[in-house]
């Protein structure tokens, strides 16, 4: 059965041998229980991502730095399986492979603060593909008898049930208040800073369309001599005729006027301002933001050797606050893969070292706690001796 159905259309998504998922079309009053909210805070999000390459490129950058994973289980038949199933699994019918799955929800999840996943089961119901969600076919609300329940369904009327009832939906939110269903996007506070910065730039842009293209001011200055003031508009037009030749011509040319000319660029005694600071201390704002170090945005600003590795550490807890948010979603997948099949539903996810200088502090970390173990109990043996 199809949940979710607008009455305008109808959108269908399905795989062979596969269901249809039901997260699709419809409306979502996530944000404020209208519509039209969310859909122009996604226009707002988007917009940002679309005209600022640094907000984008710290996105696309924390998506990727979190990284891969493993899934360890107990059971080694049922190891093997679920490794199969995670890599072959369809995603959203044009992908496979669980992390394109993961890839897709972090992104929702980082841009939106919310991401939504279902788990499409198949006709004979031994396992599923998975279905990126878009968050305008849902809606979100409290159960009336359970107020830690959540019940999701259409916006436009559409049956609705809790979330902890069924196991196929997968939600996720990032660093929610209390008492809300949705979270905060990882680009919420920066719709002002980013609109100062565009205005910026397109300020930038359009001084130098007038400066790059000079515009000159010919003044003709006719003598208190009669014949002269009787001839000045011919004149006018004649100097104005040898200027627009000379201008438009592919070649350089001199220009010759006779009397009193006088030729000057237009805006030349204006004085630009200086955008170097207000841009750094938007763009520092920015990526304040994202928690990304600016050397890994492109942003070459001073800082010391000492000050990058700070920098580095603190990426590498930011990274693992998002693989906390996604380890749930990725047990769940494997979970329901396991018991569908009649395997021991037990595994754990294994992330990967986030990089090499992380694998590096780790085994220093460990050499030094084992040197500290080995001298207290040099020290214990000593004074047992004494």
């Amino acid at each position: 059965m199809k949940l979710f159905k607008n009455g305008k259309s109808e959108k269908t998504v399905q795989a062979s041998a596969y269901g249809v998922p039901r997260l699709t079309s419809g409306g979502f009053n996530m944000y404020g229980g209208k519509e039209e909210s969310f859909f122009a805070l996604r226009q707002l999000y988007d917009g940002l991502r679309r005209n600022v390459p640094v907000i984008d490129g710290a996105i696309s950058k924390i998506v990727r730095l979190t990284g891969g994973f493993t899934v360890e289980c107990d059971n080694e038949d049922g190891r093997k399986m679920l490794e199969q199933f995670l890599s072959e699994v369809p995603v959203d019918g044009t992908m496979y492979g669980i992390e394109a799955f993961i890839t897709m929800f972090l992104e929702q999840l980082l841009t939106y603060g919310t991401a939504v996943g279902e788990m499409v089961m198949n006709r004979d119901m031994h396992s599923f593909s998975l279905y990126n969600g878009e968050l305008e076919n849902i809606v979100l609300s409290r159960n009336k008898d359970n107020p830690l329940q959540v019940n999701i369904g259409n916006a436009s009327g559409g049956k609705s049930f809790p979330v902890a009832e069924n196991g196929r939906i997968l939600l996720s939110v990032l660093d929610p208040g209390a008492g809300d269903l949705h979270g905060k996007s990882l680009l919420s506070g920066l719709p002002f800073i980013s609109g100062i910065l565009m205005q910026i730039f397109e300020t930038i842009g359009t001084n130098w369309e007038r400066v790059g293209n000079l515009r000159y001011a010919v003044t003709y200055r006719p003598q208190n001599d009669a014949v002269e003031k009787a001839y000045a508009g011919e004149r006018a037009k004649q100097i104005a005729a040898g200027w627009s030749e000379a201008m438009k011509s592919g070649e350089v040319k001199d220009f010759v006027a006779v009397g009193d000319v006088d030729i000057k660029v237009i805006g030349a005694d204006n004085q630009v301002l200086d955008s170097d600071i207000p841009v750094r201390q938007l763009m520092e704002q920015i990526v304040a933001k994202t928690g990304l170090p600016p050397f890994l945005l492109g942003l070459n600003w001073s800082t010391s050797e000492r000050m990058a590795k700070q920098q580095t550490d603190l990426l590498t807890s930011e990274l693992w606050h998002y693989r906390r948010i996604l380890t749930p979603v990725i047990l769940r997948i494997c979970r329901m893969y396991l018991r569908m099949n009649g395997l021991d539903d037990r595994c754990n996810v294994l992330w990967d070292d986030i990089s090499l200088l992380d694998s590096t502090e780790q085994a220093r970390t460990q050499y030094y706690l084992a040197q500290a173990e080995k001298y207290h109990a040099e020290a214990d043996a000593l004074g047992k001796e004494k």
